[in-house]
């Protein structure tokens, strides 16, 4: 749950930004006008605030500047329904997270606040890193762990991370793919914004007008132009999560982009030169891909220049304790309560299972465990039932047997799907995004998966 203000003049808005929020989980604030949202900025912390662009007589970039004054920490994400250049780019600058163009769709609404909390609570963990790492260097603090592997990842960051190469970082969900990312833009020493994008969250159809821009009236709702994340990042970095997920006409424009360093707004006839470093995220195999003519081969080889593959947990399984202790430590402050220890038993129940999820699926658990423990030990009674029964190996080798007088597969397959479905949105608290994360799967892949089976309709 997180504190999110919401700043607008509009009480028809501020009253459904309020309901949408809460429904999510989080506690929501209102202000109508600069001097409302000061004041209650002052009242104490915020996890994120949601200003509209315009208020009367006053900006949301005054609040947006008010806001940082007084709490650097705390995430702004701007709305308007009069997109320019300058307006985006003025309010990246002064260290909005993102900004939405009125009208916008709930979805993407939900996840700019996923990714803007996602972001602080990233900034707050290597803060804390920080502190325990006694002044170490920057590239490094974010990526924990003394495995080799993940050594290995940490000193090809610190070699990349003061140039412009394009670089690819691949792992399977979950791995950390986004912070080895922030770790390049962070050792390059880069003032410009780090602008991150889920290629598979975003429509088909707007994907495109994301990352180039678009000219005013060059598509029905166009009602003004609109710079792309390639020109917001300016000279700072584009990070393109889940690449594999582009349509084949972006990856045509992508590619093109990444050759010349120039990019065409949708609509329009000129071409922009853009400064941004581009790094992009996988996890998916690409050469598999290009192989099945799903990705081009000539753009593999362009975002292919520097590699840098994370590690699944299971494969450095020495760092469990130390991420173990790490996120007791964040999640017992977070819940403002000492630190609780976990008992032998507990301890060997997270020591032999298998981790699917990586370090995300690792923090869920621990946080689940911090959240309903009533005394000052985590035992096993505290961790998710999938953990406290059968070795995945032989969990496995159940759910594959063939009983003697035989089974519908299909039928089968379907129930193990939806049970994992209805887990992970169980475990995520039904926050979708992280559900799709959580399983391995896009935005888009999960919501057709739910649809498919009519879990969750609204």
């Amino acid at each position: 749950m997180a504190l999110i203000l919401v700043v607008d003049d509009e009480p028809s808005m501020r009253e459904f930004l309020e309901i949408l929020l809460a429904k999510e989980g989080h506690e929501v604030a209102t202000a109508a006008d600069l001097r409302g949202a000061v004041a209650r900025a002052g009242q104490g912390p915020l996890d994120l605030v949601i200003t509209d662009l315009r208020l009367g007589r006053d900006s949301g970039l005054d609040v947006l500047r008010q806001v940082k004054a007084a709490s650097p920490a705390t995430e702004v994400v701007v709305v308007t329904a009069f997109a320019t250049t300058e307006n985006a780019i003025q309010a990246m600058k002064l260290g909005a997270h993102d900004y939405l163009t009125k009208p916008f769709k709930v979805d993407e609404l939900l996840l700019v606040v996923g990714k803007a909390l996602e972001h602080r609570a990233l900034v707050a963990e290597n803060r804390v890193l920080r502190h325990r790492a006694g002044g170490r260097d920057a590239a490094g603090e974010e990526i924990l762990g003394d495995d080799p592997a993940i050594a290995e990842v940490r000193a090809l960051v610190e070699r990349v991370a003061r140039g412009r190469t394009t670089v690819l970082v691949t792992g399977e969900s979950g791995t950390g793919k986004e912070v080895a990312a922030r770790a390049i833009h962070d050792g390059g020493r880069r003032s410009q914004p780090f602008v991150a994008i889920n290629c598979g969250a975003i429509p088909e159809g707007l994907i495109e007008s994301e990352l180039f821009g678009h000219e005013r009236g060059s598509f029905t709702g166009a009602s003004e132009a609109k710079p792309g994340l390639f020109e917001v990042a300016g000279a700072g970095t584009l990070f393109l999560d889940e690449v594999g997920e582009l349509p084949p006409p972006v990856q045509v424009k992508l590619l093109r982009a990444l050759q010349e360093r120039k990019l065409r707004r949708v609509g329009g006839s000129a071409d922009l030169p853009f400064e941004a470093r581009v790094i992009a995220a996988t996890n998916r195999d690409l050469e598999a891909e290009v192989k099945a003519g799903r990705f081009r081969e000539d753009l593999f080889y362009r975002l292919d220049v520097i590699r840098i593959r994370m590690p699944p947990l299971r494969e450095r399984r020495g760092d469990l304790p130390r991420f173990l202790d790490h996120f007791l430590a964040r999640f017992a402050v977070e819940a403002g309560r000492p630190r609780p220890r976990v008992s032998p038993e507990a301890a060997a129940l997270l020591a032999a299972w298998g981790w699917p999820g990586n370090l995300r699926e690792l923090a869920n658990v621990v946080e689940r465990a911090v959240t309903l423990c009533p005394g000052d030990e985590i035992g096993p009674g505290l961790l998710p039932p999938a953990l406290r029964g059968a070795p995945p190996a032989a969990a496995a080798a159940a759910l594959a047997e063939v009983p003697p007088e035989g089974l519908d597969l299909q039928a089968h397959l379907d129930a193990l799907e939806r049970r994992a479905l209805e887990q992970a949105l169980a475990r995520t608290g039904g926050v979708r995004t992280e559900a799709a994360r959580l399983l391995g799967l896009t935005f888009r892949s999960l919501r057709y998966r739910l649809a498919k089976f009519g879990i969750g309709d609204r």
